[in-house]
């Protein structure tokens, strides 16, 4: 059996659904409509209520994870830099004699 690949909903869509359930839309009739399983549905209602319904992917970043983040990309660019100036050099260095 194949496995199906997770969906990811933006919270656009999540709240949208969820107000269609506080306006009176029952579980059931709003998954049915827009495509979900029940409880996918009944699990953003909780996380609406309990103030804590999050799209896709989203979670805090703070600057201290940003700036570790942007550190760490640098080494590696400039990583790369150096091992291409060793090649660079070696290459030279051979031509030369």
């Amino acid at each position: 059996m194949k496995k199906i690949p997770k969906q990811e909903y933006t919270a656009e869509f999540k709240a949208l659904a969820v107000k269609r359930i506080k306006d009176g839309l029952t579980i059931g009739a709003a998954a049915r409509e827009l495509g979900l399983i029940d409880q996918t549905l009944r699990n953003w209602v909780k996380a609406a209520d309990a103030g804590k319904l999050s799209g896709a992917g989203v979670r805090l970043v703070t600057p201290e994870q940003m700036e570790l983040t942007r550190a760490r990309a640098e080494v590696v660019r400039l990583r790369r830099e150096v091992e291409i100036l060793k090649k660079a050099t070696a290459y030279f260095a051979r031509d030369a004699l």
